[in-house]
């Protein structure tokens, strides 16, 4: 019995081997079958290169000649750039506004153009863009977050990961924005800067939102200088008692060691309020800081320039936009006629 089970064991594994070795089989087939045809396309692509290279090498060629000439008649395009940081949530209002204006310059409505920018219509043909965008980077992101957090309980606090503020993060919050606008003109956008800016600032809700900041920066001030005086008055009050301390006799050994407790206390007091002064004048670093920042509806980084700078991208130029179209025609237009060739014959073949 032993000798049959033996037996029959064998031939079980044999067959487990014979099964596995045409698995491995089929796989490397398959395998190599994928790589057979992802060359055999290769080359059928590259003999399609070389049939048609000509006929590509001419329409790049048509193509150099008509931007070349496009770009020798155009006019030459000028960008200038403005950094700004909006206060008071106004950051939303701002890129509408922004967008707002590219639209009219898009349509062409050049008199409500110069109307809302306060510039003449001969000036405001000349804009062809204006883009808002947000100018920050993962330094300024970090500390946004920091500030952010800081404002939080201590359950959101720990529920709340950068990750997460991150991916809702966009333009809007950012702290810096940079406004660029475009034109024929290199000195239009110098004449814009002040209506751009005036658009958010004579808004009312704004302005509301400013006199009610400014209103409890003072509060906040006078409370803390009024603390600081406080301060400055009990640390002389102290160091007054420190000098009648001295000056009392020492009449016994246990009055003198309760004068050397009694100064061990005035010393701490006079230490903490000394730290309660600087934390005081600390703050009243940061409120002024902060009345700087938020003096203005929107603080003006970097002005626009008196004119701006020619725009010279290379790949934005007719010269290499309209030989990549013209070749790409060409190419998708071959392949279309390669296909039709190809159905044609097919249907023959079936007939």
């Amino acid at each position: 019995m032993s000798n049959k089970e033996n037996t029959s064991e064998e031939i079980d594994l044999g067959q487990l081997f014979k099964l596995i070795g045409d698995g491995l089989n089929k796989l490397f087939r398959f395998i190599g079958n994928i790589f057979k045809g992802v060359f055999h396309l290769i080359i059928q692509f590259l003999q399609f290169l070389r049939i048609n290279f000509l006929k590509f090498v001419i329409a790049g060629l048509v193509g150099v000649a008509i931007g070349w000439y496009w770009d020798s008649v155009s006019k030459p395009v000028y960008r200038s750039s403005m950094i700004v940081e909006p206060n008071f949530n106004s950051a939303q209002q701002l890129y509408n506004n922004v967008e707002f204006y590219n639209e009219l310059a898009k349509e062409g409505a050049y008199q409500t153009l110069a109307s809302s920018l306060k510039i003449s219509d001969k000036e405001a043909e000349t804009i062809t863009k204006i883009e808002i965008e947000a100018f920050s980077d993962d330094n300024q992101k970090l500390k946004q977050f920091s500030d952010f957090v800081s404002k939080l309980d201590s359950i959101s606090r720990m529920s709340l990961s950068y990750e997460d503020y991150l991916k809702n993060f966009n333009n809007i919050n950012a702290r810096f924005h940079k406004i660029q606008l475009e034109g024929i003109n290199p000195e239009v956008a110098k004449k814009c800067q002040k209506a751009i800016v005036r658009s958010i600032e004579n808004n009312d809700y704004f302005k509301t939102q400013k006199k009610t900041n400014e209103l409890n920066l003072r509060i906040s001030d006078s409370v803390i200088r009024k603390q600081l005086i406080d301060v400055d008055s009990l640390t002389s009050f102290y160091q007054s008692l420190k000098l009648l301390e001295l000056k009392r006799p020492e009449n016994s050994s246990g009055t003198s060691i309760n004068l050397s407790s009694e100064n061990q206390n005035l010393d701490r007091s006079e230490i903490a309020l000394l730290n309660e002064a600087k934390i005081l004048n600390t703050e009243i670093i940061k409120l002024n800081q902060e009345k700087a920042d938020s003096e203005n509806i929107i603080n003006v980084i970097s002005d626009f320039p008196n004119k701006g700078a020619l725009v010279n991208d290379f790949l934005l130029k007719k010269k290499v936009l309209i030989p990549l179209i013209f070749i790409l025609l060409t190419f998708l237009s071959l392949v279309l006629l390669s296909l039709n060739k190809y159905l044609k014959n097919y249907n023959i073949g079936n007939d």
